[in-house]
């Protein structure tokens, strides 16, 4: 009688369990990522990928990216070897 009151309690445990997860388990990642995000805006806040209007000075290195550039690789991989069963 012991060993199936334990299991039960085990098994209500676990579901009960699985049933708090199911609820509150998208609750508690989306804090935890606000949380994060918050955390990195604070240590990486002052950077930005927007280029600052200073003056370029000399010695500095600007590289510029053609978009209008086509790819000009062939697709021609290699040739074509026609093998042969020999028996």
């Amino acid at each position: 009688m012991g060993l199936l009151r334990t299991v039960l309690i085990i098994l209500l445990v676990y579901f009960f369990l699985k049933i708090l997860a199911k609820w509150f388990g998208p609750k508690i990642l989306r804090y935890a990522a606000k949380k994060t995000e918050q955390h990195f805006r604070e240590k990486f806040g002052g950077f930005s990928n927007q280029p600052t209007s200073h003056e370029e000075k000399e010695g500095d290195v600007i590289i510029e990216k053609n978009k209008g550039t086509a790819s000009t690789s062939s697709k021609k991989v290699g040739e074509y070897i026609d093998f042969e069963e020999i028996d």
